[in-house]
């Protein structure tokens, strides 16, 4: 995965809008675009300066748009050439002459050259050469547009230079131009970056595919921007910090009823491992007591492999299928647990799927346990009109893409364009937590609130992973948290799992069992700061 530097607890994640309405507020405050742009411009070539170890005798070439975007890298080239910096500039269309960047870089003599007047681009092809470092400030956060003409014929010359040198390195400036700051979707001849500085905020393509595989590492530069002029955006990246504040304590004077009980309902003749990795799951993050609810011919099987949780038993209506009476049996259990988990692995079939239905929709009002829902209570779930309005304790649902296609009748293209938008609004209209896996898991509250990964690991892509996720997220739950801070610990704890998993092993052949120990390795990682 690209890696990602930023600083704070609080890290929110902008569209386009959003920065325009920042921006204006700043001009407001006396913070008008001259003044940013003059701030992003320094912050740029710090970042550019720490990147590289030194900016004297470098040879970088700085690319330059005819917007915002283009007047930040002349500041960054300016500062740069006074650090020691061999910097050309490559205006791709002309900047006004009453530009002040502009004329401050002629007054510096920076070497420039005008794309229209450079005949068969000879002089980009020559500067490129003796290049170390190409910076790409063509185009920022506007509006999406076609790469044609000039632009296009310059980033594919510096791709097919990039290609012959692979030593080259791109940075670009807040985003990769051609990549859409809120889709992800990119132009095709979008210049993949070695490095991505973007500004004051992250913009939400940058964690949205296929434009976060066009980001290489990313740096969030601070800009100057108040940081209260980000208080009404209600989508955040998910930071260790974060995490950090959100951990349960563990008094010394605890028992395991202080970490909380999870009763998990999961498991069926095919998917006796899913019961295995949730109850583990739970574990592993720290609850008091998990017990498994399993049809009654899996008992002896997982007990030889789960000794460290206890077991309700559930009649059958065939081998390793529970039973659609069960349910009044699973209710008199309900009582003594803190959160319900439901669904790993339980199997779409039709004595199951009775059960589940008559369950959780049919609880009885007494009980009021906490449910984290998973896998085939989700497929049950979609096959049952306004569930919604039926299930009325807190609850958390962690689909997969397939499963939220079904539960919310999209098309499953629709929700990978759209991941964020999809999950902010099933949240609203069931009025639960929402978790959309997959790469950058996306965290939605039913108040609008929503959190996003900043893990995309392909590791994590294999059998068994959700269900590790499911018993974090109940784990965490039980010890206290509310559902949508639960939610968004287990998604980190997971990721940074994962992330530790994969830097030992690589990402092909991780196994979701890998994780289980790595999570009480990923909380003491963070806890220890």
């Amino acid at each position: 995965m690209p890696s990602l530097r930023l600083s704070g607890a609080v890290v929110k994640i902008v569209t386009t809008n959003d920065m325009k309405g920042i921006e204006r507020c700043a001009a407001e405050q006396g913070l008008p675009t001259e003044v940013l742009m003059e701030n992003a411009g320094l912050a740029i070539a710090q970042q550019v300066k720490g990147w590289l170890g030194s900016a004297a005798g470098r040879q970088i070439l700085v690319l330059v748009g005819p917007g915002n975007n283009g007047g930040d890298g002349l500041v960054a080239a300016r500062h740069l050439h006074d650090w020691g910096a061999r910097v050309n500039i490559y205006l791709c269309s002309q900047r006004r002459e009453d530009d002040p960047n502009y004329h401050i870089v002629k007054e510096r003599g920076i070497p420039t050259t005008i794309a229209s007047e450079d005949k068969h681009l000879a002089d980009l092809d020559s500067t490129l050469s003796s290049s170390d470092v190409v910076i790409d400030a063509l185009f920022g956060t506007g509006k999406l547009r076609s790469l044609e003409g000039i632009f296009r014929e310059v980033l594919t010359r510096v791709r097919g230079s990039k290609e012959a040198v692979p030593g080259l390195k791109v940075i670009a400036l807040d985003l990769p131009s051609g990549l859409d700051a809120d889709s992800g979707a990119a132009d095709p001849s979008c210049l993949a970056a070695d490095l991505t500085i973007t500004l004051g905020y992250p913009k939400l393509g940058l964690f949205s595919f296929p434009g976060r595989d066009l980001v290489g590492e990313l740096v969030v530069a601070d800009i100057g921007i108040p940081a209260n002029l980000g208080d009404g955006i209600a989508t955040e990246l998910i930071t260790e910090a974060l995490v950090q504040a959100m951990l349960p304590q563990r008094p010394r004077s605890a028992h395991k009823g202080t970490f909380g009980r999870v009763l998990v309902c999961a498991g069926s003749l095919h998917y006796i491992g899913a019961a295995y990795l949730a109850c583990e799951g739970a574990m592993r993050v720290g609850a008091g007591l998990v017990t498994l609810a399993v049809a009654q011919s899996l008992q002896p099987i997982l007990a030889a492999k789960l000794t460290e949780v206890t077991y309700a038993p559930l009649p059958e209506a065939a081998p390793g299928f529970i039973s659609s009476e069960a349910s009044q049996v699973l209710h008199e259990r309900l009582a003594d647990y803190d959160v319900l988990l439901m669904g790993c692995g339980l199997s779409q079939h039709p004595s199951v799927m009775g059960f589940i239905r008559d369950s959780l929709l049919e609880m009885p009002s007494s009980l009021s346990p906490a449910l984290v829902l998973d896998a085939d209570v989700l497929n049950t779930l979609a096959q049952t009109p306004q569930w919604w309005q039926r299930l009325g304790q807190d609850a958390i649902l962690t689909p997969h893409p397939g499963e939220m296609a079904r539960l919310t009748g999209l098309p499953i293209e629709e929700i990978g364009r759209d991941r964020l938008r999809v999950a902010r609004e099933a949240a609203a209209l069931w009025q639960k937590t929402v978790v959309l896996k997959g790469a950058h898991t996306v965290v939605a509250s039913p108040d609008g609130e929503a959190k996003i990964s900043p893990v995309a690991n392909p590791g994590l892509a294999s059998a068994g992973t959700g269900d590790v996720l499911s018993g974090a997220i109940a784990g965490l739950l039980a010890q206290g948290l509310s559902p949508f801070a639960a939610a968004t610990c287990g998604v980190y704890l997971h990721g940074a799992a994962g992330e530790m998993v994969s830097a030992e092993l690589g990402d092909a052949g991780m196994v979701a069992s890998d994780l289980l120990l790595a999570l009480p390795r990923a909380i003491k990682k963070i806890k220890e700061g």
